[in-house]
């Protein structure tokens, strides 16, 4: 009875919540890569994964924010050197990579993985200008 209980509970859950992935599969996926992201058709941005967990995202317009992430009640979360509240997403992969889905949000934002790359991000100086 015990075990029927425990298994309509688990398939009672939504399919993506039993996809997820946690932060050592995460870090070992990611590490040492650069995530081109998409969203509704899109290019959305990128993430650069380095060592200790440690982040450099972009919007693609050569400007680059510092960063960390860590694991938080099953979520990946990221703080940046500009934003330091945390940003947490779910991941997921699915056929075609990784699947994020924004948690501060739901409704806000998806993501999917476009390309990944051993390539480092391009990042511009600061702003320079006369």
């Amino acid at each position: 009875m015990r075990i029927a209980l425990t298994l309509a509970c688990l398939f009672a859950l939504p399919a993506q919540a039993q996809n997820l992935i946690g932060a050592d599969e995460f870090d070992a996926y990611t590490k040492g890569k650069t995530f081109y992201y998409g969203s509704a058709g899109q290019a959305y941005g990128a993430e650069e994964y380095l060592e200790n967990r440690r982040v450099r995202w972009s919007f693609l317009d050569g400007r680059c924010q510092e960063g960390v992430w860590y694991e938080e009640d099953g979520l990946i979360c990221f703080t940046y050197d500009t934003t330091p509240e945390p940003q947490c997403w779910s991941f997921e992969r699915g056929s075609g990579g990784l699947i994020a889905r924004y948690e501060n949000d739901p409704t806000q934002t998806q993501l999917y993985e476009v390309e990944k790359t051993p390539e480092p991000l391009l990042c511009l100086g600061p702003d320079v200008g006369v």
